[in-house]
């Protein structure tokens, strides 16, 4: 089984010791996140192999993100350090229902430093997809390494996965984000997007109706998530839907990313490069085992910590038959 790689920000994530506006918090606790770190998070606890490219700063935040990651079991000798920026935070609050808000600590990142000079082709010996979302993908190196990723891992023959993962606050010029959006399209295979990015990034409140625009490029599965409502996905010769598995959700932070990285598996362990040819049954089975996934994560804190076992998902499956 081929690995996964991803690229883009890691950073540290405040956890609200409580619900509520961040003037009712008492308390935070630090984890580490940034989604394409989680993605791998995901594909690893799951039994696969995944490699980060990235950057931190060189203080205790950083510290702590290499060492926990490794500990995961997620490959970071491709992840640098930098002394010119810090890296990165997050500080989340939750409402009641665990849907989640953030402030950012940003400006710049360590990881929006890293330069398209430090991708190496190497990295993608071996890999089954490279994984990004949109963050990292404005006027700052990182974007540009974003682009060289891209053109490696396609001239290596992987699989190019893309959720875009709208982070609005994080762009002063929204026009700007879509239009980042709209060049790395085309050059995905997968494209994860959920209930609440249709409309903004294709102006169509249906996914339905948005399909046409987004098949578009080398776009060959289009995975679309709705939350308790389920997810869906989308060849251009068939499609599937699974039912959302209802919990109660105490922290729905790296959910999305957790589903990607589940899915991303199972396309791995069983070779799919080729969606074309894939069933309606096997797609239903990858979105059921995803949503098992993420109804598990959802109920503890936090992303990569929260994330279940192969065995625990697939006992979890059996129990809510």
């Amino acid at each position: 089984m081929k690995k996964l790689t991803a690229i883009g920000e890691l950073l540290i994530d405040f956890i609200p010791e409580n619900t509520g506006s961040i003037t009712r918090v008492r308390s935070f606790i630090p984890r580490v996140g940034g989604a394409p770190g989680n993605v791998l998070g995901a594909f690893v606890k799951l039994g696969g192999q995944g490699t980060m490219l990235s950057q931190v700063g060189e203080d205790p935040f950083g510290k702590k993100i290499t060492v926990e990651l490794n500990d995961a079991g997620i490959d970071m000798s491709y992840v640098s350090t930098t002394s010119e920026a810090n890296t990165s935070l997050a500080f989340v609050t939750l409402d009641d229902d665990g849907n989640r808000e953030f402030a950012f600590y940003r400006n710049p990142g360590a990881d929006m430093l890293m330069k398209p000079d430090q991708i190496k082709d190497e990295v993608f010996h071996n890999t089954y997809a490279l994984h990004f979302c949109s963050v990292s993908l404005g006027d700052y190196p990182m974007g540009d390494a974003h682009r060289t990723a891209v053109r490696r891992a396609q001239d290596a023959g992987c699989l190019i996965s893309f959720d875009p993962n709208l982070r609005l606050n994080l762009w002063k010029d929204h026009d700007l984000l879509k239009k980042r959006i709209w060049e790395f399209i085309p050059e995905a295979d997968i494209l994860k997007i959920s209930e609440e990015e249709v409309k903004f990034i294709t102006g169509y409140d249906l996914i339905e109706e948005a399909l046409p625009k987004l098949f578009t490029g080398c776009v060959q599965c289009v995975i679309y998530t709705s939350g308790s409502q389920g997810a869906s996905a989308y060849t251009k010769t068939t499609s599937a839907h699974a039912d959302g598995i209802r919990v109660k959700a105490l922290d729905t932070t790296g959910a999305g990313d957790g589903f990607i990285g589940s899915f991303l598996y199972q396309a791995a362990r069983d070779g799919i490069t080729d969606f074309s040819s894939i069933s309606a049954r096997q797609l239903k089975e990858y979105l059921t085992f995803a949503n098992a996934f993420c109804a598990l994560g959802v109920q503890k804190q936090g992303a990569i910590d929260s994330y279940p076992s192969l065995e625990k998902t697939e006992a979890f499956m059996h129990e809510t038959k």
